[in-house]
């Protein structure tokens, strides 16, 4: 009998921009004493992401690879920062303009108006991107009048974790135990596994069932719009209606299911880019001591290929038998849930 293999797709994210080999080439072009710039930048690095198993099934992983083909955490193994310089794939600090210190990776989990609760499965192996599951069944967001689905590009930032452990000073709870989240909000419909250059522009302080579940706004550095926003009241000044719209749809996300409103820190306040900028640098530093092995982690999967002091660190042989060990559900993938309108009545 023929051994039935998962679904196995790739697809190069030449979206990110050029390697770095055209980008020096680029620089090369330029008049002595030119620079390019503190203006819209091109990735230089690029990611190739392979899907496995059906999509709209719980077998279902988008999994990670660098240039060179091997595999990677999209958790880990991603560099915080834009061009960071490395120290044993730590990124260190660096003395840069405003404009580069507001450069971050995002990992876009899910996609502009698509439904799917897609996230990074922090706790197996390389995590995987996959679809959350409840109670047996796959997660998928209410469609809540006005809204279609998630209202921006939704991710995460790599290298931060938001400790369970440690209470946040600011917000007096702890943290939800995920990187921390991003809402993109550039005019562009992202794809899953895209990994792209965002700039910050302010914070919101979700309190999930007692737990700080933090959402930055950003926008991507290559939209169109970007050079107009440069702090949260840009936001409000050239997308009006878009933070508020944002605080309802976090507010009531949840109504469908039966739960009450999330509540929020700040009565909803949204924070500027400097408040931000402190949340990111204090979840960077809870995933420096969670690779070190300095807190209690959990069961939070913790295997990376490039961060060599990690006592978690693993060789690209070993990555790939992790990912080929890693058993697939054959069965075929649902459609996506049905599409249904809520209504929220006072």
């Amino acid at each position: 009998m023929r051994v039935l293999l998962p679904l196995l797709r790739t697809s190069w994210a030449w979206r990110l921009g050029a390697p770095a080999a055209v980008a020096a080439a680029a620089a090369a072009r330029l008049p002595r004493g030119a620079s390019a710039g503190p203006g819209p930048r091109r990735a230089m690095a690029f990611y190739r992401t392979e899907e496995r198993g059906q999509p709209h099934s719980p077998g279902y992983r988008l999994f990670f690879k660098n240039v060179a083909g091997h595999y990677i955490s999209p958790f880990h193994d991603i560099p915080l920062k834009v061009d960071s310089e490395e120290e044993n794939g730590i990124p260190t600090k660096r003395a840069r303009n405003d404009e580069y210190e507001n450069l971050f990776n995002m990992v876009v989990e899910v996609p502009r108006w698509t439904n799917a609760k897609m996230e990074i499965a922090t706790k197996e192996p390389l995590n995987p991107i996959k679809q959350d599951v409840k109670d047996g069944k796959l997660r998928y967001v209410a469609n809540i009048f006005p809204h279609k689905g998630y209202i921006w590009n939704y991710g995460a930032l790599p290298q931060t974790w938001e400790d369970p452990h440690r209470k946040d000073k600011s917000t007096d709870c702890c943290g939800d135990n995920d990187p921390i989240d991003v809402c993109e909000i550039g005019s562009k419909v992202l794809s899953r596994g895209d990994v792209v250059h965002v700039k910050i522009l302010g914070i919101l302080a979700l309190i999930d069932q007692g737990e700080t579940d933090w959402k930055l706004i950003a926008i991507n550095v290559n939209d169109p719009e970007a050079s107009k926003f440069h702090d949260i009241e840009d936001v409000k000044k050239y997308k009006p209606g878009y933070l508020e719209a944002t605080l309802n749809w976090f507010r009531f996300y949840k109504i469908p299911e039966g739960k009450p409103e999330n509540q929020f820190a700040f009565n909803g306040e949204f924070k500027n880019k400097a408040f931000a900028l402190e949340v990111i640098k204090s979840t960077h530093e809870c995933w420096k001591a969670l690779l070190m092995e300095k807190c209690a982690g959990g069961a939070i999967n913790c295997t990376n290929v490039q961060v060599c002091d990690s006592p978690f660190h693993c060789s690209q042989e070993e990555a790939r038998s992790l990912v080929e060990s890693v058993s697939f559900s054959l069965n075929k993938g649902s459609n996506e849930e049905d599409q249904v309108w809520h209504f929220l009545g006072k």
